[in-house]
């Protein structure tokens, strides 16, 4: 059987838990909320890309994606930094719904589930 291995460990959450060849990292907000939902979506990005790399894997093994986006009127923005972010022939399966998030100045959250 395999073992929980928690990454980042913190008083409420994790950053991720990797279980067998699974990694499943929690929801990712943006640090400076000043940013519009592209500036917030960049930020993400980089974040689940270090914590992808402390799980030892990395983008192009992401098998899902949750996005929640406070309004669905920044579709198309959180997609131009996602589809420049996303490796081709790579993509996950993806699910983005509008959601009101934990603060208004939050404009997205992504959550995502590697293989390593």
């Amino acid at each position: 059987m395999s073992s929980i291995e928690r990454i980042g460990v913190g008083p409420r959450m994790s950053e991720a838990v990797a279980y067998g060849n699974l990694v499943f990292l929690s929801g990712e907000v943006a640090d400076d909320t000043s940013q519009d939902t592209a500036g917030q979506t960049r930020q993400i990005l980089a974040q689940i890309d270090e914590t992808l790399k402390k799980a030892g894997t990395d983008k192009t093994k992401i098998l899902k994606a949750n996005i929640w986006l406070a309004d669905m009127a920044d579709f198309a923005k959180m997609n131009e930094v996602w589809d420049a972010w996303v490796p081709q022939g790579n993509t996950p399966a993806r699910a983005t719904v509008e959601a009101k998030l934990a603060t208004p100045a939050y404009r997205v959250e992504i959550m995502v589930v590697a293989a390593r």
